[in-house]
């Protein structure tokens, strides 16, 4: 499987979305999730953060419209 191949539309955003991924693991009880081997974590788990980080994202844009940013 290749690593890193998601291209960043604003690749200055990285930093930003590993920081979210991290936060958001933490909100869902994950421990350890910076570790560099995820191997071992089960696809459930990686869903969950991805699918946390994605909710944010869309609450944070509703909310930048709703303001009319």
């Amino acid at each position: 499987m290749a690593r890193g191949g998601n291209k960043l539309v604003v690749p200055q955003a990285r930093q930003a979305l590993e920081q979210l991924k991290y936060e958001t693991a933490s909100e869902l009880g994950i421990p350890n999730y910076q570790q560099a081997y995820k191997g071992d974590l089960p696809s459930r788990v990686n869903g969950s953060v991805g699918g946390g980080m994605v909710k944010k994202m869309i609450q944070a844009y509703e909310q930048s419209v709703a303001k009319g940013v």
